[in-house]
């Protein structure tokens, strides 16, 4: 028998519609469409950011880790919604029919991921392209009626905060490249810890019940700190200290062995953290509430009535980067 799977049912009955089992809407993936019966006041909430091979991984990753970002991406939007996932679909278009054995790992990451995330694969397709390996999901949500959260909201004076800890992504994509970075000795743990983060990550479904209470906005970072801070300030500006930023000590140390990694920290983007501001009344009641679920968050700043974003060190010199953030057509 071939080691490269056969035919799309084989692809789809064998490794994917297990995925489905335990969601009567999915059908057993055995028919064209797939239904949601929305539990009575609730909003449906729906996102979708698809993965590709040479662009958001690496085609020779573990195909375990493949699977778990493609669904993590996504499930992070939902996330910084408030939202808390159900199900999603999948479509997955190779350049070629895979091996059964990368299809079995890939069919395990996305059992973890849906395991971790509280959701299920309810359709979706298969292809053949000509390009490198595409993975489009679409992630379905669902949140209290009326209280999912927008990226646009925060005004002059709401306190601005992130989950968790910025550049260990992008740190970790330099480390998965080269092997090393420039400048930094890193310790096997810290790079093996930096690559993991890369390869796979966590989405901040913890904090979903906050940001439904006391968000005036909120998003998940993903194109780079700046590019998405922006899009939170809307209209408004902020005034940040650099030191004040959450970093990992895995990040710290590099940071302060090679300072032009800042650029990691600051533009980097693949963080999938949460960003968000509360107006100032709420800041102490959504402090005592992330606290009690166990969510870690860290407050960056206060918008302020000017357009500028400023990043200082910790001497007040403006601390420039050349790019703000990810864009997928700006070499284009």
């Amino acid at each position: 028998m071939s080691d490269r799977i056969s035919n799309e049912t084989e692809l789809i009955q064998t490794y994917l519609a297990p995925l489905a089992r335990g969601c009567a809407g999915a059908l057993d993936l055995s028919d064209d469409a797939a239904y949601i019966s929305p539990i009575p006041g609730m909003d449906i909430v729906i996102s979708t950011d698809p993965i590709l091979a040479g662009v958001h991984f690496f085609a020779d990753d573990n195909a375990n880790d493949i699977a778990w970002k493609a669904l993590a991406v996504n499930v992070s939007d939902l996330a910084a919604k408030g939202a808390m996932p159900v199900a999603y679909t999948m479509t997955l278009a190779f350049p070629d029919a895979p091996e059964r054995a990368w299809m079995e790992r890939f069919a395990s990451g996305l059992a973890a991921a849906q395991q971790a995330f509280g959701c299920h694969l309810i359709g979706g397709d298969t292809d053949r392209t000509s390009g490198p390996l595409a993975i489009g999901i679409t992630a379905i949500g669902q949140v209290p009626t009326g209280k999912m959260v927008r990226r646009r909201g925060a005004r002059a004076g709401d306190h601005v905060f992130v989950t968790g800890t910025l550049g260990d992504a992008a740190l970790g994509l330099k480390l998965r490249s080269s092997g090393s970075i420039f400048g930094a000795k890193v310790t096997d743990e810290a790079k093996s810890w930096l690559i993991d983060r890369y390869l796979r990550p966590q989405p901040r479904l913890q904090i979903s019940a906050v940001l439904q209470r006391y968000a005036t906005a909120a998003m998940d970072i993903s194109d780079g700190f700046l590019k998405d801070l922006r899009r939170l300030c809307g209209p408004q500006g902020i005034a940040l200290t650099f030191s004040d930023l959450p970093l990992s000590t895995s990040a710290r140390q590099i940071i302060m062995a090679d300072i032009e990694q800042r650029a990691c920290v600051l533009a980097g983007g693949d963080d999938y953290e949460i960003l968000f501001s509360v107006m100032a009344a709420d800041k102490a009641a959504m402090m005592a509430a992330a606290s009690l679920l166990g969510v870690c968050i860290k407050e960056v700043g206060v918008l302020r009535n000017e357009s500028e974003i400023l990043v200082r060190d910790d001497e007040g010199n403006v601390i420039e980067v050349s790019q703000s953030g990810y864009d997928h057509f700006n070499s284009l």
